[in-house]
């Protein structure tokens, strides 16, 4: 394989990984720091910084795993740094629980979930998907059947078909935890 084509296969991987990650990356470092334009400008370092890296991975889990540890670690930098310290907001934080791996298992995790339901979620007829919407940003079943102009009945039974379809679509136990949380309003 010459040099060109090696390059651009490792453009188009990295470009992947880039759409496929910077939002969940960009919304993990603003759990942190709680500004949501300096996440994106975190993200992008790291990114930059994976480019212009030669380290060679052996699965995509261990990329990810990897760029959500560089997006904490510089997250928690910003916090520590001069730049945010002048912002006057560091004694609202607790830097020991934002740096434990407790912290960082937890909200790697809930981004995982989130990205895997929202993926799901697209996957459902649009009616189904819109009552299921509707229910995730809280709204009870009366609510959701007054909102729509529809009966209660269908409101359960179209919850119950995403219910059926996500856990189809997602097979994943804890994700099923989550989407049962999720539509049980």
């Amino acid at each position: 394989m010459n040099l060109k084509t090696e390059k651009t296969k490792r453009l188009k991987k990295y470009n992947e990984l880039y759409n496929s990650l910077y939002t969940s990356l960009c919304l993990f470092s603003n759990k942190y720091i709680d500004d949501l334009e300096k996440s994106k400008d975190i993200v992008q370092d790291v990114f930059i910084k994976f480019w212009n890296t030669t380290i060679t991975f052996e699965n995509e889990v261990a990329v990810k795993s990897y760029l959500y540890v560089c997006v904490k670690n510089k997250s928690l930098d910003y916090l520590k740094s001069n730049e945010y310290k002048l912002t006057e907001r560091v004694a609202s934080f607790d830097f020991v629980q934002l740096e434990s791996e407790l912290y960082f298992d937890k909200e790697f995790f809930f981004e995982e979930v989130s990205v895997a339901i929202e993926k799901g979620l697209k996957m459902l007829p649009p009616k189904c998907r819109e009552i299921v919407d509707l229910s995730i940003n809280g709204y009870k079943n009366n609510q959701i059947s007054e909102e729509l102009g529809i009966s209660i009945n269908t409101v359960k039974t179209q919850k119950k078909i995403a219910y059926q379809k996500l856990r189809s679509i997602l097979k994943t136990p804890y994700i099923e935890i989550i989407a049962i949380l999720l539509l049980n309003n």
